[in-house]
Parts: C-alpha cells; structure tokens; sequence
C-alpha cells in the first residue's frame, strides 16, 4: 500500500496527514516545526511515498532539513494549491489544509517548485539588506532636505560632501534644527558605513565566484546584478530551455486568449523584484553608457525605434537574462560581436 502526507506549516506547529493510496485517512497529528520532529513522526506511521508542504518562510529550513532527514519531501507552488485547497474543504483550518495537501499528493495535482539552496539564500538576505538600508538613507536624506527647505535652502547631491556641510551650516545658531539635524546625520553615517561593509562583502564574493566573474563580463552587469542573479537561478540545470528565464522572472508580455479574443499585455512583473530591477538597470547601462558596436545593443535600439525606449529596455533586459543563464550553464564568456 502507498502513503502520502501532507504538511501545513506555521512558524510554531505542523499539522500532518497521511492518507493512502485510495483516501483513506491513516493518521494525523501535529507537531513543532522543525525537520527533527516531523521526520520522527512520520517515521512512526507507514513509510511515505510524497510528502508535501507549500512555499514559505519556513519552506527552505524545513525543506533542506527534511532532506537530509531521508524523507521523500517536495515544496509545491502555494498558488496553485490554495485554488485547489478551497475546493476540498468548507472551512479554512491547519488541519483540512494539511488533508487537502496529502490529497494532492496522492493524486498528484500540484506544481513543483525549487528550494533554493540556504547559500543562495544567504546571498538574497544580503541583497535585500542592503536595498532596505539605501532605501532608509533615502528617507533621511528627503527628511533634512525638508527640514531646512523651510529655511530657504536648497541642498546639493546627497551623496557629496556638499551635502553636510550646507545643512549644518545653516543650522548654526538654531538649538532644535541643529541637534535634530546631528541626529539624523548620525543615524545616516552609521547608515553609509553598513552599506560600505556589505558592499565590500559582495565585491569579495563575486570575485571569488568563477560564475559571477564570467557575468560581469556583460557590459552593464556589476557584482550586485551577478550575485543576485546567479543566487535567482542557483541551479542552471533546472531550466529546459535558456528562454524560459524570461518567464520565470516575469520579463515576458502577458498573454490573454478566450475564444475570439487573443492579445498580449504588458510584463506580469512576477518572481523575483529585485533581479528584474537589476536587470532593467542593467539593460539602461548597455543601452546608454556602453560606447562600442555591441549585437544586443544595436538589436535593443531597433526595438526602440519601432516601439519605445522603454518596451527596449524589458526586451533587452529578457535577452539578458537569457545570455546570463546560458553562461551559467554552459561556462561560455560573453560575445561582444
């Protein structure tokens, strides 16, 4: 007799259901949310042939944890099975949740999706660090601009030495605007400082990465861009075709067909943000900074000339990530002709 589970996560408990081969249920339960404690649950019912839980935060812990734990584990795409879990069930709850994934994986109704590994992981955690520590920069910099513009003071570029100078100086001799502007230049230094660290960490990384040094040979393409987008893939092999990178980070036009009416539409902007931006940045870079005759430039501003600088700038950024997985997969170096 064959056995599925299902497991429906939270940060604190699993709830676990094995059913059979026909649907039957076998046993249920729940427990903490970790690999240790699941694994030793499941091995005290019958040997599972899938087990199953959705994407998550807790899904590459538990995942990698799982794995090395010998249980035949798979994440599912969290989408999908909430469109088939609210057929299965009347009421929303851990417990029909995890019944309704033991169901799907018996009967095989969900789609797959790759963990990535915990490096790549680690990788995005410093990518998105440091996004959220310019963006509180940002805030600052717009927060003293406000402050003294009240004083008929128009700041320079913030990131010149311009910048601090001309606030404190108008500040002098006013107690409260100046101790709040020390305050907010103070937060803002420590600010500089961890972007500085993280940035010299990257630099470090991509160096000593065969791959991200081969990416950087793309015109346009830096540390950040290669390290976020070799962590976006983080296995090459898992993509068919070089083409569906597009898709798989959103950079291809939607598409809508029913009956008579069929059209494509803008990006979908779906999977990761962060390497589509960097990837659109990129894609400005070549078209706008690069001297030189390049294939995909001269392609890129045809586009443009056709449509608009902007549909050229997605579609260069699409064939970009195209080139990249490629290079990733294959090893080659990137073609300037």
């Amino acid at each position: 007799m064959e056995y599925y589970a299902g497991l429906d996560v939270s940060m604190e408990e699993t709830h676990i259901c094995v059913l059979d081969r026909e649907g039957a249920l076998v046993r249920e339960g729940k427990t903490r949310s970790s690999p240790a404690m699941i694994a030793t649950f499941l091995a005290d019912g019958p040997p599972c042939e899938q087990v199953i839980f959705e994407t998550g935060r807790m899904a590459p812990m538990l995942y990698h944890g799982l794995v090395e734990q010998g249980v035949p584990v798979q994440c599912v795409e969290s989408r999908q099975a909430y469109q088939a879990l609210k057929s299965l069930a009347g009421h929303k709850t851990d417990r029909n949740d995890a019944r309704g994934l033991a169901h799907l994986a018996r009967t095989g109704f969900y789609k797959l999706t790759h963990v990535k590994s915990l490096s790549a992981h680690a990788i995005r955690s410093l990518i998105a660090a440091r996004k959220k520590l310019v963006g509180q920069r940002v805030t600052i910099d717009n927060q003293i601009r406000g402050l003294v513009v009240v004083f008929g003071v128009r700041l320079p570029r913030a990131l010149s030495p311009a910048f601090k100078d001309a606030a404190l100086k108008i500040s002098d001799g006013v107690p409260g605007l100046h101790a709040a502007l020390c305050g907010l230049f103070a937060a803002r230094e420590a600010i500089l400082t961890a972007v500085a660290a993280i940035d010299a960490d990257m630099k470090r990384m991509a160096r000593a990465s065969r791959v991200c040094a081969r990416l950087m040979t793309v015109p346009g393409v830096g540390p950040i861009t290669a390290l976020a987008f070799a962590a976006a893939i983080d296995e090459p092999s898992r993509f068919r075709r070089s083409r569906d990178v597009g898709a798989y980070l959103g950079l291809v036009p939607r598409r809508y067909q029913s009956g008579e009416i069929d059209y494509s539409g803008s990006i979908p902007k779906r999977g990761d943000i962060r390497v589509r931006t960097l990837l659109y940045e990129a894609a400005n870079v070549m078209l706008t900074r690069c001297a030189g005759t390049l294939k995909l430039k001269t392609w890129a501003l045809a586009i443009g000339a056709r449509s608009t600088m902007r549909k050229a700038r997605v579609a260069l950024a699409r064939r970009l990530a195209i080139v990249m997985h490629a290079m990733m997969r294959d090893g080659t170096e990137f073609q300037i002709a």
